[in-house]
């Protein structure tokens, strides 16, 4: 034993970290689409966001749950989905179209400042301003049905719908689920709760 407490094979600790930010935009999806529009504010209540599409305590599984048959209800763990300026402008580059708006990916909040966002682990807390707290679930994987969105809106382009899922890798986002509920609004400071890390190797 290792100083009488841990094990000589104990896997490398990264300490917890406080990271600041800011919410650039608010999105809402409030038609039959995952496409989202600007509003104002956007009030968080346990089932999510109120209205949207995504909204609920349960969802029914898909394709990304291949161990449930598909439509089996589970815990809705994407409730809200999160983007970074940062990050949407990186694969804009990588995609070599003028800009990506957060509304053909189905954003809800839009970030910036902090850094890879993509990469922040499971079980952070986002805590807001005035006083939402956001839980991360995990990454977002990309996939063609975003890539179909991001495609119509460059007619004169082939190919986007299949390139979106191969470039936006590791980029393309976080889904989390409401911890505390309350009301984000634009221009609101966000702190990233990171908790203690480290590598789990069995």
């Amino acid at each position: 034993m290792a100083n009488g407490f841990l094990p000589d094979a104990v896997a490398t600790i990264r300490p917890a970290q406080k990271v600041r930010g800011r919410v650039a935009r608010v999105l809402e999806a409030a038609g039959d689409t995952f496409v989202t529009e600007p509003v104002e504010s956007l009030t968080f209540s346990f089932d999510g966001i109120e209205g949207d599409i995504h909204a609920g305590k349960t969802r029914k599984s898909g394709g990304r749950e291949p161990w449930y048959p598909r439509g089996t209800e589970m815990r809705n763990e994407r409730q809200v989905s999160i983007l970074s300026v940062e990050e949407l402008s990186e694969i804009a580059q990588r995609m070599e179209i003028d800009r990506l708006e957060p509304e053909w990916l189905g954003g809800n909040l839009v970030f910036e400042g902090l850094p890879r966002l993509s990469m922040i682990p499971p079980r952070t807390r986002l805590v807001f301003e005035n006083g939402a707290v956001l839980r991360i679930d995990g990454q977002n994987a990309p996939c063609r049905v975003a890539g179909r969105s991001i495609a119509a809106n460059f007619p004169d382009r082939e190919g986007l719908d299949l390139m979106f899922p191969k470039v936006a890798a590791r980029l393309r986002g976080l889904v989390v689920w409401v911890e505390k509920p309350g009301v984000v609004t634009a221009g609101e400071g966000v702190t990233a709760f990171v908790p203690e890390q480290w590598i789990y190797e069995g």
